[in-house]
């Protein structure tokens, strides 16, 4: 009896310093975001936390879902479109359209996975692709899309008609809260029971089945989850750059987000966001020299796969749980 007490003492001890260290881990985490702009360039900074929020928002699929979508491109594409137009043409407030947008991305994130959530592996892969070439499509033929220009010259506007987005500083701890709360959202999601069928269905879905979970509307409301908060991410970058272009719908930027999402750890929480600073950082800094930034990626892709072969977060994680072990 004592032997147990002491164990379960134990084990209380290591749970309350892990939650300790975590808290300080996102303390300082959170430090060096608020400070990061006046360090680095607060555009670039402003692209990495875009580009995280999509890798994280791609992640809550592939990682916790186990679904395979190459068609996430055109709910941060889509989002930014009607973002950018409704921004510039219809006069509408920042924040307004950045509901806009990612509103439309949840009802094209609805439509999509009704279509496509019945279908699994290489197939429910396809069905997602071949429904984002659509949308490219109608970005490439509509008016309203600019086609091959795309929607320039957005005006960032006034933040509630309080906060001048035209300030730098303004526009990074804007996209900072965005980032926050998306996050926030997902990890809510992965930590609460809605999350922990979502893993048992990744794991084993018949058995989910068998347990008499309906696998299909948990599924729906995860893809229409994740293409909200990608959404979200889109309309925030087409703020950000005052741009929305063919680039944002492209099959390479479905190619690019699930590139960030295995480079940082497929399945963790801060993994892809790890993925989207690195691969952020390399366009930015090789665009600079005579190297090929494409190859170079794919170079780093590749040597990560071989060594960490759960990505960089996934595998650190995995190295400090067996050495505590």
């Amino acid at each position: 009896m004592v032997t147990d007490i002491r164990d379960g003492g134990r084990g209380a001890v290591g749970t309350a310093g892990t939650s300790w260290l975590r808290l300080v881990a996102g303390a300082v985490l959170l430090l060096v975001l608020l400070t990061a702009p006046l360090v680095l360039y607060p555009i670039f900074l402003m692209k990495v936390l875009c580009f995280a929020l999509f890798a994280c928002a791609f992640n809550l699929l592939i990682g916790y879902v186990g679904l395979l979508s190459f068609g996430h491109a055109a709910f941060f594409g889509g989002a930014a479109y009607v973002s950018a137009h409704a921004i510039k043409v219809w006069g509408v407030t920042p924040e307004i359209g950045i509901l806009l947008g990612t509103a439309t991305a949840a009802v094209m994130g609805g439509v999509f996975g009704w279509i496509a959530i019945r279908r699994q592996g290489i197939y429910f892969a396809m069905i997602t692709l071949a429904l984002a070439q659509m949308i490219y499509f109608l970005a490439l033929q509509l008016p309203f899309t600019g086609g091959e220009d795309g929607i320039q010259a957005v005006p960032r506007g006034h933040l509630f008609g309080l906060i001048n987005l035209n300030n730098s500083l303004a526009m990074y701890y804007t996209v900072l809260v965005i980032f926050l709360f998306g996050f926030a959202v997902i990890r809510r999601a992965v930590h609460s029971p809605f999350g922990q069928v979502l893993k048992a269905i990744r794991e084993n879905e018949p058995r989910a089945v068998s347990l008499g979970y309906r696998t299909d509307q948990y599924k729906l409301v995860a893809f229409v989850l994740s293409a909200t908060l990608a959404g979200l991410a889109g309309a925030t970058k087409a703020l950000v750059f005052q741009l929305a272009s063919l680039t944002d719908v492209t099959w390479q930027m479905s190619g690019e987000v699930v590139l960030m999402t295995l480079l940082g750890g497929m399945g963790t929480l801060f993994g892809p966001a790890v993925g989207a600073a690195l691969v952020v950082t390399l366009q930015n800094y090789l665009a600079a020299t005579q190297l090929p930034v494409t190859v170079v990626i794919g170079a780093i892709f590749v040597i990560c796969v071989l060594v960490f072969r759960r990505g960089i977060v996934g595998e650190i994680a995995h190295r400090l749980g067996v050495r505590k072990a």
